[in-house]
């Protein structure tokens, strides 16, 4: 029985780790890209060969049709075809309605939601040839909720989150599941997200009923049943990993340790 191949734009990223090694343990092989040299990922290869799984860094230009092509033609070469397809690209950076420059607009939309469609449109096809597949878009709450902070990368997530659900209506016809992942808050997002209009990551963790943020990990289990037969019906879903951040209402009711007391 052939191995699976799973692609997975973003191999620097956090969530890239967490990726990497969930899946590598799972037994299946990698196509990672990465702006990094190659001799950065001796200990990674190591790793994956360790549990079985070959691995394939690539530096292609996301937003390049001919890099994609080429790199897919090497990798079908090498390991296969691309069984599922992992979006991570999620450049933050601030950036305020009335002051943003458009150089830095454009270049975040870039990054998130035109490499999405790139990749979407190149591998989505070889899927559709072979009747078979699944992409995971690994996205944010706040492709709905503002940040107050980052509205670029707010409107690339909400960007990439119709583009999954275009997607998964024209490619379902041919048998590909096309899936969001909302990731909800982990440590540091009260800094990437500081804002002067909104509260919302003001003592953050303890918006979330059971106080424990999300991990990289946590975003790799969910990513690996999402790519297996087990969700052979999801298709189209918009799953918010958060822990239950959105449900909070009111700070006064927030569960927050009393003075004096610590949480692990």
């Amino acid at each position: 029985m052939p191995r699976k191949v799973v692609f997975i734009a973003d191999a620097d990223s956090p969530s890239g780790e967490g990726l990497i090694a969930r899946f590598s343990q799972g037994g299946w092989d990698l196509i990672l890209n990465s702006s990094q040299d190659d001799k950065e990922w001796e200990d990674v290869i190591l790793f994956c060969k360790v549990a079985g799984s070959k691995v394939l860094i690539t530096h292609a230009d996301l937003c390049s049709s001919r890099d994609l092509t080429t790199m897919l033609d090497q990798a079908q070469e090498l390991l296969g075809p691309v069984d599922v397809m992992i979006h991570n690209c999620c450049v933050i950076r601030p950036a305020a309605v009335e002051s943003c420059e458009e150089a830095e607009f454009v270049d975040i939309m870039h990054r998130n939601a035109k490499s999405a469609f790139f990749c979407t449109q190149a591998i989505g096809q070889r899927m559709a040839d072979r009747g078979s597949g699944s992409i995971i878009f690994v996205s944010s709450i706040h492709s709905e909720k503002p940040t107050g902070a980052a509205f670029a990368y707010s409107t690339s997530q909400g960007a990439v989150k119709m583009l999954a659900h275009e997607a998964a209506l024209f490619l379902g016809r041919s048998g590909i599941r096309v899936n969001v992942i909302e990731m909800g808050p982990v440590e540091g997002m009260d800094v990437v997200f500081q804002s002067p209009i909104s509260g919302l990551y003001n003592d953050f963790r303890y918006k979330i009923p059971g106080t424990k943020l999300g991990t990289a990990n946590d975003l790799a289990d969910l990513a690996f049943f999402l790519a297996g037969d087990e969700a052979g019906y999801l298709n189209g879903a918009d799953i918010r990993l958060d822990g239950g951040f959105l449900l909070h209402y009111m700070d006064h009711r927030m569960n927050k340790p009393a003075e004096g007391e610590t949480r692990s």
